[in-house]
């Protein structure tokens, strides 16, 4: 269980497009016991366009962040978005590495940074840190219907010498966490394939096609919802779902939910405090079908009953009409 205070960096999607994902992960976090704050004037980390431009200003914009919460007394910080993640670690990565490349990095900030953060991505804090069988303890509630292709996207693993988590060709943390809250998981080959990213207004074919190949293998898979832990990802495959069936000719229907969102249905909350109603594909039918655990046992044991019922029948059959 993780007893120890994290700075809580939700990135500028999650304070706009991906507010739901910003939302469920704080009602994850609280219903956990996971002892987090948010630092005072942080700001964004660069994301992809500030490393196409200059790696020491990209570093710098992260290492402001973090400047700020290792002066909280702070070391590790909880990192919802893989973008944010990655802008962080590899802030951290050559600033440790290369003295040179630190000193020039710091003569852009205000506050030096002295390299004594670590960046966590929240599905590390919740695998590693708080653990399955906590996890496992705060569920209330059975989502009897749901299948879920897990998909981790390009770069929430990897490269794993700045990742340092989980397996970057298969990881199966998500796929863990899933299962531990009673939620059937496929098998999914495409878990780490690239749906195209950023490139969704120069490339937006290329984008569609992309998705549209993560999309129908998850159907392949058997399942009938896609969980993410990344925007770009969750806007891609949720977002331009239409577009891609334009695109390619197919017809996908399939929700794409956060898995800390599908963890919430999981622990009780409500769509709306979930923030469900901002997918576009609705997952209403999973909120429908969702069942108490104790109304779940009882649908079972009805189940079985019917079952043995069923078998007598047919023994009786035979007898009679041997």
């Amino acid at each position: 269980m993780a007893n120890k205070r994290y700075a809580y960096y939700s990135g500028c999607s999650l304070e706009g497009t991906a507010v739901e994902y910003d939302k469920s992960v704080r009602l994850i976090f609280d219903a956990l016991g996971v002892d987090y704050i948010e630092p005072e004037d942080w700001s964004c980390c660069g994301s992809t366009p500030a490393h196409t431009i200059d790696h020491v200003f990209a570093a710098a914009l992260a290492a402001r962040n973090l400047s700020i919460i290792e002066k909280m007394g702070l070391d590790t910080v909880a990192v919802p978005c893989p973008a944010c993640l990655m802008a962080f670690k590899k802030a951290q990565y050559f600033m440790e590495k290369d003295e040179t490349f630190k000193e020039k990095v710091n003569e852009l900030l205000d506050e030096k940074y002295n390299c004594g953060v670590y960046a966590k991505s929240t599905l590390q804090v919740l695998y590693e840190d708080v653990g399955l069988d906590e996890i496992t303890k705060r569920v209330t509630h059975v989502i009897p219907d749901m299948k879920v292709a897990p998909y981790y996207g390009c770069i929430t693993n990897r490269p794993p010498k700045l990742a340092q988590f989980d397996d970057p060709e298969n990881p199966i943390s998500m796929d863990k966490i899933l299962s531990a809250i009673g939620i059937e998981v496929c098998d999914f080959a495409f878990k780490v394939e690239c749906c195209g990213a950023a490139f969704g207004v120069p490339k937006k074919d290329m984008v569609n096609r992309l998705s549209a190949k993560v999309i129908s293998m998850a159907i392949e898979a058997g399942a009938n919802c896609i969980a993410v832990a990344c925007p770009l990802c969750q806007q891609n495959l949720d977002l331009r779902q239409e577009q891609i069936n334009k695109t390619t000719g197919s017809n996908f229907n399939i929700p794409v939910l956060y898995f800390t969102q599908i963890m919430g249905l999981a622990y009780g909350y409500s769509p709306k405090e979930l923030g469900l109603d901002k997918l576009i594909v609705s997952a209403d039918n999973f909120v429908h079908s969702r069942l108490t655990k104790e109304q779940h046992e009882l649908l079972k044991q009805e189940q079985e009953k019917g079952k043995k019922k069923e078998v007598k029948k047919q023994e009786t059959q035979e007898e009679e009409n041997p």
